[in-house]
């Protein structure tokens, strides 16, 4: 029987407006909203003598109190939203006024505030980008202390940091790296390098306007997450709901993840949006081609989805299609999906929810970079499916638990596994505070059968700066 046990300490540093159009009909006083800071909403009216300051504004596509007038001029008014409404260009709004309501008369005033019809002037007083900063750090170190093998210990760091429109202005910058140590006594050379560098993303973004971005440097678009990094240049363009997009660039080498400038990577994509009180959703189809010194390596075709129902159902796809084939020097057709992910979760309520998830995946070929071992790896085209299903449950404040079981199977029986886990977690422990969780394992396939149990304590040590973890696990 195999014991292991791993101590791992971890220190982490963390750190509505609309210009309106408006008309008095016999009981409401329409108008519309024409442009949208951070801050406020700027709405347009024909007049606003019946308006005062502190009433509401009713949206109408979805008849709910959304604004509130914080200030006034003949002809228009600026708002705050309120009870969490997404207001949008355009949106139609209505004042129901109250006759012969009491209170001295509130005249407006031309110079009460200077409210600018023309957009690209209201954009010069008061950016509509919000600057977000968020970074963090952690080292960590692991040790795994074995009566049958050589002891191992690994030191990790690792650094992010995202700040979203710096200073209210139109660029950004997003960046994740890795570090990674091992030093290891005995023969080491069974475990490969013994150090990792790592640089996940690196990239500065640019929104040229509210419609049209540009990202270059090491990305991962969000909307082919499954497509991974890329070095080069991304651009979107939004039409409404509509949106399109180009890359070009090349991708990680598949050894060690630097830069490779013989494997060029290009395509394109769509998609779109809907959103609604009741239901979101998001859809992007696209066709890659990447290169491995000017001959084609892969090119295929993709598809991702995402969607929201009622706020209680969560559904996420993707599929990667290869459309490119060459054996023995010459290209064939034929479609293979290499690639298939779909899962689902469903809220019950906030104290109870259930996940299921299936995927199916083929070993991913590259022609050029593969060519000597393309026809081998084909004899062995199988998929490699498997099936997840996840519990949680908070059945009291501070308490929560989990239980899962997910399953790994193919066609030919190999490469099959059960694997049973479980967790129970305090997110404020009586007494001494910080969190608890404690993790279960069981795993059983054909060549391995493990069981794993966990315990990891955490806790802040200077809030919103410093926290520690103290983690053990035996195997």
């Amino acid at each position: 029987m195999k014991n292991s046990y791993i101590l791992i300490f971890i220190l982490l540093w963390i750190t509505c407006s609309s210009v309106a159009y408006g008309q008095v009909g016999d009981q409401f006083i329409k108008g519309k909203v024409s442009f949208l800071t951070s801050k406020s909403v700027y709405v347009k009216f024909d007049d606003t003598s019946t308006l005062t300051i502190g009433d509401t504004l009713t949206l109408s596509k979805n008849k709910l109190a959304c604004l509130i007038v914080t200030n006034k001029s003949t002809t228009s008014v600026v708002c705050s939203v309120i009870n969490d409404c997404k207001i949008e260009k355009d949106d139609v709004v209505y004042f129901t006024p109250v006759l012969n309501k009491p209170g001295p008369e509130n005249k407006p005033v031309e110079n009460e505030i200077k409210i600018v019809t023309d957009e690209i002037e209201e954009k010069k007083k008061e950016s509509i980008y919000s600057q977000y900063i968020n970074g963090r750090a952690s080292l960590s170190s692991y040790s795994t202390l074995s009566n049958t093998r050589d002891d191992r210990h690994r030191l990790m760091g690792r650094f992010s940091l995202t700040a979203d429109h710096i200073n209210d202005s139109k660029f950004s910058f997003d960046s994740y790296l890795n570090y990674r140590k091992n030093f290891i006594t005995g023969n080491d050379s069974l475990y490969g390098p013994d150090s990792y560098f790592r640089v996940y993303s690196l990239s500065v973004k640019y929104d040229a306007t509210p419609d049209l971005s540009f990202v270059i440097g090491r990305n991962i678009n969000p909307k082919m997450s499954s497509v991974g990094a890329m070095d080069g240049l991304q651009v979107e363009k939004y039409f409404g709901t509509n949106y399109i997009g180009v890359i070009a660039g090349f991708r990680p080498d598949i050894f060690d993840f630097n830069f490779n400038s013989d494997l060029l990577q290009y395509g394109a994509y769509f998609g779109k949006i809907f959103d609604s009180r009741y239901f979101y959703s998001q859809t992007t189809a696209g066709l890659i081609e990447q290169r491995n010194r000017d001959q084609i390596d892969r090119r295929y075709a993709y598809l991702q989805h995402t969607s929201t129902i009622f706020s209680k159902v969560n559904l996420f796809g993707s599929a990667e299609l290869d459309i490119y084939n060459k054996i023995n020097g010459v290209s064939t057709g034929g479609v293979r999906l290499t690639n298939l992910y779909a899962s689902a979760r469903y809220r019950f309520n906030r104290n109870f929810n259930l996940t299921l998830s299936y995927d199916s995946r083929k070993r991913i070929i590259y022609y050029e970079t593969f060519q000597t071992e393309v026809e081998r790896m084909l004899d062995d085209d199988i998929a490699r499916q498997g099936f997840r299903a996840r519990v949680n449950v908070m059945p009291m404040e501070h308490v929560s638990m989990g239980f899962g079981y997910s399953k790994r199977f193919q066609s030919d029986n190999q490469n099959k596994s059960d694997n049973i886990n479980g967790y129970f977690g305090l997110t404020k422990i009586p007494g001494i505070g910080g969190q608890l969780s404690v993790n279960f394992n069981v795993n059983s396939s054909n060549y391995l059968e493990s069981s794993i149990l966990s315990l990891r304590h955490s806790r802040t040590l200077i809030k919103n700066t410093l926290e520690a973890d103290f983690y053990y696990r035996h195997v």
